[in-house]
């Protein structure tokens, strides 16, 4: 199959759905594999990842989006040799990177286990994981490939294969190694995640097998040849752009460690007991965050989709383009995350219940939602900046934020009135400050504006519709609290939608270029 470019929309759209359905999925594991292998296993499993995240990060972590930004320029002007170069330098830096990683990771797996992780129950879990670096290594590479050639189906594909070999593998090799310990299943589990990602590999590169030999029927050689450009300065580019990314998405990934033992050392010194503490802050980062990021399955669209896009129109200088797409991702990422905040603040006692069946974390849950809009509108600002060379002041403005949110958590955390509140206020605020912080440096950068008319629409809608959810769930007019929240969330989505079509913030020509369904709009 040849290389498809779809619409900045249509990109969106499609890795909205393999979001979506990823995210879903992703729930699979957090309810049955707790239940297979208890809390314990799960913690030896969580102790392995945020090592392998930090290693993820520096090997893959500003790669592919320097690959699209590079791609998608080279792609402007025609050059498909230039393409070919980046990619083939890319993956010189990415598969050497993995291979020292892992080499690295064998040869200190037994200290890292005993002393960096405390348990050394994880050394079977740990060594498990190791083949996922170079994996990962050589599919971020080919994903950043496809998003520069703004052709988003092989990635959500990619993405889709990779999610449901995982759930699949990781709950049976878990099941079948559970008779032979803790340590054996929670090492099964691992086993699952690699196999997942070397089938989502698998489906990248039939699909960059099949765009080479249809570039090869397209473009004659000749005129390959004569399109070939010098290779010189191909890793300084990739370098300049993927360096300061890698280094924003490390500040995140450090802050995430930094922020779990300084959570947990502060609720101490608040007064709750180790285990009191640990268990709300896994309420908070494994119940509460990952049911504020469902709706960001769209904004991380936005974001991958908005690289190429932006990169292309300002190699053409076309800021009357530039401007569109800001515009486009930026009231996509409001309209979508509105009803889910409003759901996930009103309706957090049923919400909770109905997916984890305990409703104790639903008041971190109602703190957190008003804020999340923040947090949807953040990764296409931060999408933007990268696009447009400032991949720098990313880095500055992630790396505020979370010194800001590390200093509240000590001073709030630590104050027994507030205990894990304190936290909730601390990455709340985080999120608010790296949004305005990269909103105010695009807007500077481009000139963009937004319209508040906008947000206000989006509000009264909002209004509406919270009217609505509780109206019906108040009511109970349906048997049972799951059938009352479907209908109460269902007929409030309805309203809200309705009220957007009618302010004009949504009209017939958005819902045509959904692939799909567009056509029914035309």
């Amino acid at each position: 199959m040849s290389v498809r470019k779809q619409s900045f929309i249509q990109g969106a759209m499609i890795l909205l759905a393999a979001g979506l359905v990823n995210r879903l999925l992703g729930f699979v594991p957090r309810i049955v594999l707790p239940r297979m292998i208890g809390a314990e296993g799960v913690g030896l499993i969580q102790l392995v990842y945020p090592f392998m995240i930090v290693l993820l990060t520096v090997i893959a972590g500003g790669l592919p989006l320097a690959v699209a930004k590079l791609v998608a320029e080279a792609d402007s002007r025609d050059d498909p040799a230039a393409m070919k170069k980046t990619v083939r330098g890319a993956m010189t830096l990415a598969v050497s990177a993995g291979l020292i990683a892992s080499a690295a990771c064998l040869g200190l797996a037994g200290w890292i286990s005993s002393e960096v992780m405390t348990d050394s129950r994880v050394h079977a879990a740990f060594l498990c994981m190791i083949p996922v670096l170079p994996l990962v290594a050589v599919s971020s590479v080919w994903r950043g490939y496809f998003q520069g050639k703004q052709n988003m189906i092989p990635t959500a594909f990619s993405s889709t294969t990779e999610t449901l070999v995982r759930i699949v593998l990781s709950l049976l090799f878990a099941a079948l190694l559970v008779p032979y310990g803790l340590e054996a299943a929670a090492a099964g589990s691992v086993l699952g995640m690699v196999a997942g990602e070397l089938a989502g590999l698998l489906v990248l590169w039939q699909q960059v097998s099949s765009d080479r030999a249809a570039g090869r029927k397209s473009r004659p050689a000749s005129v390959e040849r004569q399109a070939s450009a010098s290779d010189r300065g191909v890793f300084r580019s990739l370098l300049g752009i993927a360096i300061p990314v890698t280094g924003s998405r490390l500040i995140g990934s450090l802050s995430y460690l930094l922020e779990s033992i300084l959570t947990a050392r502060s609720l101490a010194a608040a007064g709750l007991t180790a285990a009191a503490a640990t268990a709300q802050y896994g309420a908070l980062q494994g119940m509460v965050i990952p049911v504020l990021l469902l709706p960001g399955a769209l904004t991380y669209s936005l974001a991958v989709s908005l690289v190429p896009s932006l990169s292309e129109a300002a190699a053409r200088q076309d800021w009357a383009t530039i401007h569109k797409r800001l515009h486009q991702s930026m009231r996509l990422a409001v309209v979508t995350g509105a009803p889910f905040i409003v759901l996930m603040g009103l309706l957090a006692e049923p919400l909770c219940q109905l997916i984890y069946g305990d409703d104790s974390m639903a008041g971190m849950l109602r703190w957190m939602a008003p804020i999340a809009i923040f947090l949807y509108m953040q990764a296409p600002l931060q999408a933007a900046l990268q696009a447009l060379d400032r991949p720098g002041t990313a880095l500055f403005n992630t790396f505020a934020g979370a010194a800001v949110k590390l200093a509240l958590i000590v001073q709030l955390a630590t104050q027994p009135q507030l205990g894990i509140l304190g936290a909730v206020i601390a990455i709340g605020v985080n999120m608010v400050l790296v949004t305005l912080l990269h909103w105010i440096s695009v807007a500077r950068l481009t000139g963009f504006r937004l319209n508040p008319f906008d947000f206000l629409k989006v509000m009264t809608a909002m209004v509406v519709m919270s009217a609505v959810a509780l109206w019906i769930w108040n009511g109970r007019f349906l048997p049972a609290d799951g059938l009352n929240l479907a209908a109460s969330s269902l007929a409030a989505v309805v309203v809200y939608l309705i009220l957007l079509m009618a302010m004009r913030m949504i009209d017939g020509h958005d819902a045509a270029r959904i692939p799909l369904i567009g056509r029914l709009f035309r």
